[in-house]
């Protein structure tokens, strides 16, 4: 190369998502009708997990749904998005039972489960 030509660096940046469950939450008692607001139909306890790559809210919502008497309200597999709803034991039961099988079977990085 010319000595009065500078070299041209090449940067090349990739996207790799981890695998992660970001959150997994429970809200025993919702009021204010947020079942009605979600489009869900089920009363009782919801459950809410986003989780990366989202693909993975698939696995999740099955793992879910085998542990407990729950309804899927929602699952995107482009965003990652769950809820489900039920009693709150059972709803309880299958978000730790969903995040127990990313993290054991898949690999994944995991959250608490937290409540409100």
């Amino acid at each position: 190369m010319s000595e009065d030509k500078p070299e041209k660096q090449r940067i090349i940046q990739e996207y790799v998502p981890g695998k992660q469950v970001t959150m997994a939450h429970i809200i025993p008692n919702p009021l204010g009708g947020i079942h009605e607001r979600l489009g869900i139909g089920n009363e009782g306890a919801i459950g809410i997990m986003t989780i990366t790559p989202s693909e993975a809210a698939i696995i999740a919502a099955d793992a879910a749904s085998k542990a407990g008497d729950i309804e899927i309200g929602f699952v995107d597999r482009f965003t990652g998005s769950l809820i489900i709803t039920g009693p709150v034991a059972d709803v309880e039961t299958a978000i730790r039972a969903a995040v127990a099988t990313l993290v054991t079977i898949l690999g994944f990085t995991s959250t608490e489960v937290t409540r409100s």
